[in-house]
């Protein structure tokens, strides 16, 4: 009679241990056909308090977590590829993985990070990389931009990405070509609005005080991750704080002719001894933007190359260059790469086109915080013009120059691991 009840018993707990020791393995390799929408289910299972495995280097930056119904459901809706796979069988991934000579990590991820985007309230005639592949991931974030970061929300957020943007008060030096264009009138006038609202005298001025917040946020814990002209501006402002580096037409008074000489290179985050272009017709705001002439590449030649950190002992490097493809293709901007002689000696070099002595993807840190810059606007759309229409990212779902932006976005829900070293 005994026998018979531990019988039934185990029969009836049957389904419950299988569903336990079951694991969903959500493979990152070409295998997978909606690579950007895995980094949403990621997000989505963490606001479910699910803990996901980040498989450093095993087949592309792969998933796993515990099976869940609801989980398996969200993978099937979202048309994301995955196996479910036995307790035995993710022991034996986790082996592998383990292994002193295998350069392969396991990353748990926990908290669900809270994203903010610094953008305008009003639509712009340009899309944003980040803004479009957080939608197309379902990521969800707050929109923030002048009033926001000046009244000190930003502490209450642990991401927070830097939209197409001039942070030396320029209006991204669009004077020459569109001075007249109706959405370049209106920039202006919201612009010099917050200024105002704000109590500065000049945009110049407004944004480089956020600029510092921004600063502030990074150091206390912060991640901040940026593209295109938020990169190089950003640092010319810190740069040229207190300094009138802002031509007559864009602030009403003409330019410090000893800008230059004046530059702190001390306050930036990435960049040093840059040369400022102080003719306000020029469509570029330093020297640390490669231009086209010198480059000697095209849509048909233009890709830089992933570094591959050791996924053991550097661990954030190694996430942010999760990847299926090791060699990515080349995009323009207003700020297409970063010229290697001006970045500074402390700064992680993650993607390079290395003949050309150009970097297009970086990373550092400042105090408790991060900071990532990337190099050009539309990973898919190589020379993105004003007003073009967005991408269709539905046609681009395995996109890995996406997929480093991604990276990024999950990194702050990493669980902090000490360093081996």
């Amino acid at each position: 009679m005994l026998l018979k009840r531990l019988a039934l018993l185990l029969v009836l707990l049957a389904p419950a241990l299988a569903a336990r020791a079951n694991h969903i393995f959500i493979p990152m390799d070409n295998t997978q056909k909606e690579h950007l929408k895995a980094y949403g289910l990621c997000y989505w299972a963490l606001s479910k308090q699910i803990e996901i495995d980040w498989l450093l280097n095993y087949r592309g930056g792969s998933f796993a977590c515990e099976s869940q119904p609801s989980l398996e459901n969200e993978l099937n809706v979202r048309g994301i590829t995955f196996q479910v796979i036995s307790e035995a069988q993710y022991t034996g991934i986790l082996t592998q993985i383990a292994d002193p000579n295998a350069n392969m990590d396991v990353m748990k991820l926990e908290k669900v990070p809270k994203i903010a985007v610094y953008t305008p309230k009003g639509k712009q005639p340009w899309d944003d990389a980040v803004t479009m592949v957080l939608t197309y991931a379902e990521i969800p974030y707050d929109k923030i931009y002048d009033d926001e970061v000046l009244s000190g929300v930003l502490p209450k957020y642990d991401w927070l990405h830097l939209h197409h943007e001039d942070f030396t008060g320029q209006y991204g030096k669009f004077y020459a070509a569109y001075r007249y264009a109706p959405w370049y009138q209106q920039q202006v006038r919201e612009a010099e609005a917050a200024a105002k609202r704000n109590n500065f005298k000049k945009v110049s001025e407004m944004k480089a005080a956020e600029a510092v917040k921004m600063q502030e946020f990074i150091a206390g814990g912060g991640f901040m991750f940026a593209m295109c002209s938020a990169t190089d501006s950003y640092d010319i402002a810190l740069a040229g704080l207190g300094i009138d580096m802002v031509a007559e037409m864009y602030d009403g008074d003409p330019a410090d002719p000893n800008a230059q000489s004046k530059l702190n290179f001390n306050r930036t985050l990435a960049f040093q001894n840059f040369q400022l272009k102080t003719n306000p017709f020029e469509y570029e705001y330093s020297n640390i933007d490669m231009q086209p002439n010198e480059r000697g590449l095209y849509e048909q030649n233009d890709y830089f190359q992933l570094f591959t950190f050791s996924a053991k002992y550097d661990p954030v490097p190694t996430m942010l260059t999760q990847d299926h493809e090791k060699t990515i293709h080349g995009f323009m901007g207003q700020t297409t790469a970063f010229r290697k002689s001006l970045i500074k000696p402390d700064v992680i070099i993650m993607g390079e086109t290395k003949q050309d002595g150009e970097v297009r993807y970086m990373h550092g840190t400042l105090g408790k915080g991060t900071w990532t810059f990337y190099g050009g606007h539309d990973p898919e759309d190589y020379q993105h013009l004003v007003g073009e229409e967005p991408t269709d990212l539905s046609l681009h779902p395995n996109s890995p120059g996406y997929r480093l932006i991604l990276n990024n976005v999950l990194f702050p829900a990493a669980k902090k691991k000490k360093q081996k070293t």
